[in-house]
């Protein structure tokens, strides 16, 4: 039993998969923002040409 714990505290297998996530999500955090600005940006630019027409 005690052999199977020290394996277990030991075994980094899943570390990776852990930092890729938070990774992940530091960059989404971060891409957010700008395509929110992007989408209000194109509502306006489509409103205006929509009353163009």
């Amino acid at each position: 039993m005690i052999n199977q714990l020290k394996r277990f505290l030991k075994d980094e297998s899943g570390a990776a998969a852990i930092e890729y996530g938070l990774i992940t999500s530091g960059v989404s955090v971060a891409i957010i923002p700008g395509v929110k600005s992007v989408g209000t940006q194109l509502v306006t630019i489509f409103t205006a040409l929509q009353n163009a027409i």
